[in-house]
């Protein structure tokens, strides 16, 4: 057969609007604003108190992606379980406190690599923060002052009648000049709310007003789809402006999955450098292959790639070619076969029943090509921001 060349694209495309200039804190190992590649985290669902589960579940979560986990500590067994989850955790663990100050210098005391605060639900936090402030200080240790909706301050909900943008921003900047008052810089903040549109407004609103790093996050976004939609709108919205430093998606579904669809954002909008993505029609009247069931296997077949790789499925030759020009990799399907292309090049055309081995073959010669042995486990994925 001869080869067809469709052409490769000649560079990525630039990125949407440039990422907007903070101050920089270190999270452990971990950069987090100050133009540094923006962070994937997520939350255990443990008992912080069971070690071993907890570990257990930060190893997987490590492998997902994540880079920084956050732990709860609502109490004294919580508390004590944090020395040996810090040191053996192998990414930064942030320790998350509420209602009690004293856990927040525990946490400082047992390596935690940063502390998060919600003030609106802390007893007395205001008279604590010089003490707060010259601890973490004194063990490099930064704070994430985390103001949500549904926690807010009594004297804000009074002033404003509900969690408004303003008032969510108003109550994370007068904790943070509580911290100033004390020479401590060295936070983040987040102001969280379950409605997208609000979330937008106050990180908007917060960004014009201070050089913090942002934690972006849409809090109690529901269920893996509700979860993932509200997610990537507010998300997308704000990281088209440039602005966020670190995410969390909030889903109500294991943590592995709120990486999956961080680390999807983040690539769709060219801010981390791709893995495993692919490209498939929705099919439609045209369609002379089950898309669907294709795409599944194809996806299922190379999870884990250890390089990027995009794998373009198609159900009919209309947009087949189009799309190999993106692509790495991909199929157009009909007739009970696969015209298998690479690097905009049509290579070959298989039965439709060895399709789906053929691109599995075709992906480890682009991984040997690229120096990456396809049969060895695949690394965290390096983020980059363009």
């Amino acid at each position: 057969m001869t080869a067809i060349n469709l052409g490769m694209p000649a560079a990525p495309p630039a990125p949407i609007a440039p990422r907007r200039q903070t101050r920089q804190i270190m999270v452990g190992s971990v950069p987090v604003g100050g133009g540094a590649p923006i962070s994937v985290q997520s939350m255990t669902t443990t008992l912080t108190s069971d070690v071993n589960a907890t570990l257990q579940q930060i190893a997987e979560l490590t492998a997902s992606g994540c880079q920084i986990v956050r732990v709860a500590v609502p109490s004294q067994d919580d508390v004590e379980a944090l020395p040996a989850i810090a040191k053996k955790s192998p990414i930064p663990v942030i320790a998350d406190i509420h209602f009690q100050p004293k856990y927040v210098f525990a946490a400082i005391d047992a390596g935690c690599a940063a502390v998060r605060v919600n003030p609106g639900n802390i007893r007395q936090f205001d008279d604590k923060v010089k003490e707060i402030a010259a601890a973490a200080s004194a063990a490099g240790v930064p704070i994430r002052i985390g103001v949500n909706a549904g926690s807010l301050d009594k004297r804000l909900l009074e002033k404003y009648g509900k969690a408004t943008p303003e008032a969510l921003v108003e109550s994370a900047l007068w904790e943070c000049s509580l911290f100033e008052e004390h020479g401590f810089r060295d936070i983040k903040i987040s102001v969280k709310h379950n409605d997208p549109i609000v979330m937008i407004k106050a990180y908007r609103l917060l960004a014009q007003k201070c050089d913090y790093p942002l934690h972006l996050g849409v809090t109690e976004a529901g269920p893996a789809f509700q979860g993932t939609v509200k997610s990537a709108v507010a998300f997308g919205s704000l990281l088209a402006d440039g602005i966020g430093d670190t995410i969390r998606v909030s889903l109500s579904a294991p943590p592995v999955e709120e990486i999956k669809v961080g680390t999807a954002i983040l690539e769709s909008l060219g801010l981390k450098e791709r893995g495993l993505e692919i490209v498939s029609c929705p099919s439609c009247g045209r369609a002379q292959v089950d898309v669907y069931t294709l795409a599944e296997q194809v996806t299922a077949a190379l999870e884990g790639f250890p390089a990027p790789l995009r794998v373009a499925v198609m159900g009919c030759v209309v947009n087949g070619p189009g799309e190999a020009r993106e692509a790495d990799l991909g199929v157009a399907s009909g007739n009970g076969k696969g015209q298998i292309f690479v690097k905009g090049q049509v290579i070959k055309t298989v039965p439709e029943s060895m399709i789906v081995e053929t691109l599995v073959e075709e992906a480890m010669k682009i991984a040997e090509e690229l120096g990456i042995d396809p049969l060895g486990e695949p690394a965290s994925p390096l983020v980059t921001v363009h």
